[in-house]
C-alpha cells in the first residue's frame, strides 16, 4: 500500500555573472580580467512522501529472574527463558529468527540509613530475547506466548519494510515531476522558458528509523484470556531532490 503527498519546498533563481582570467592569449595577454556571463539557471527542490505497510515485526522481551546467588538465579532464568523461547516457536517461528539480545547479572544491594558498606541481599538476572517475524498480524500473539511462558518484561515491539526500493523510486519520480513543474512555473513568471537540466541530485535518509513502540510493562498470567491487539500502521519513506535546469530569457 503506497500513497503520496507532496509538500513544496522552496525554489531559487539564480542568474550570475561569473569572473575568470582566460589565457595568455587575446585580450588576456594585457593582464586585463575578462567578464564571461554565466548561464542563467533555476534551483527547483523537490519532497515526496509515500506511505508502505510493514511487512516485518521485531519484539523484545526480558525474562528476569531474582534469587539469593547468582547461579540459583541464573538457572531459574535459563529454565523461563527456555519455555518463552519454546513457545515463540510454537507459533511458527524459525529458530533463526529467535535469538539471545542481551544477558545480564547484577546485585541487589542494601544501603543501611546509619551508613556503612551496603549489603548484598540477592541477585537479578535478566535475558533478552530478540523475536522476529515475516507476518506482522503474529506480533499480539508473540507478545502473549512470551508473557504466558514467563517473560515478565516487554521492551519494544518495532515495525518495518523489508525492502522500499519500489517506493522508493516511485517517491523519485514523483519527487522529480515537482521540482520540474517548479522549474517551469518560475521560467514562466520570469518571462522565459525552462532549458535543459544542468544537474539533480537526492540526497537525506529516505526512511526514519523503525516506528517502534514502548512496552515497557510486566503483565501476571491471569491477564492472558484476552489477546493483546496490535496495529502496526504504516512505514513513511521520504525523498528529497534538488534540480538545477538552465532558464533561456524570453525575446
Amino acid at each position: 500500500m503506497q500513497r503520496f503527498s507532496r509538500r513544496l519546498v522552496s525554489s531559487a533563481f539564480i542568474g550570475a555573472a561569473m569572473f575568470v582570467s582566460l589565457p595568455a592569449t587575446g585580450v588576456a595577454q594585457s593582464g586585463q580580467a575578462v567578464v564571461i556571463p554565466a548561464v542563467p539557471a533555476l534551483v527547483t527542490s523537490g519532497q515526496v512522501e509515500t506511505k508502505v505497510a510493514p511487512d516485518r515485526a521485531s519484539l523484545l522481551v526480558n525474562v528476569q529472574t531474582r534469587g539469593a546467588t547468582a547461579a540459583s538465579a541464573a538457572s531459574e532464568n535459563a529454565q523461563k527463558t527456555r519455555a518463552v523461547l519454546d513457545a515463540l516457536a510454537k507459533l511458527g517461528l524459525p529458530r533463526e529468527q529467535l535469538g539471545t539480545e542481551g544477558y545480564t547479572v547484577y546485585p541487589e544491594l542494601r544501603y543501611d540509613k546509619d551508613g556503612g558498606s551496603p549489603r548484598v541481599t540477592g541477585y537479578v538476572v535478566t535475558n533478552t530475547v530478540k523475536a522476529e517475524t515475516h507476518r506482522v498480524e503474529q506480533a499480539g500473539a508473540m507478545i502473549d506466548a512470551a508473557l504466558g511462558a514467563g517473560a515478565n518484561l516487554i521492551n519494544s515491539l518495532s515495525f518495518y519494510a523489508s525492502s522500499i526500493d519500489t517506493p522508493r523510486r516511485e517517491a523519485i519520480v514523483a519527487a522529480v515531476a515537482s521540482a520540474r513543474a517548479d522549474a517551469e512555473a518560475m521560467a514562466r513568471a520570469a518571462g522565459g522558458s525552462l532549458g535543459g537540466l544542468l544537474e539533480m541530485s537526492t540526497q537525506g535518509p529516505t526512511a526514519p528509523p523503525r516506528p517502534m513502540y514502548d512496552m515497557a510493562m510486566m503483565r501476571g498470567k491471569a491477564a492472558q484470556a484476552e489477546p493483546t491487539p496490535v496495529n502496526p500502521g504504516l512505514q513513511t519513506v521520504t525523498v528529497f531532490v534538488t534540480a538545477r535546469w538552465q532558464f533561456v530569457p524570453g525575446r
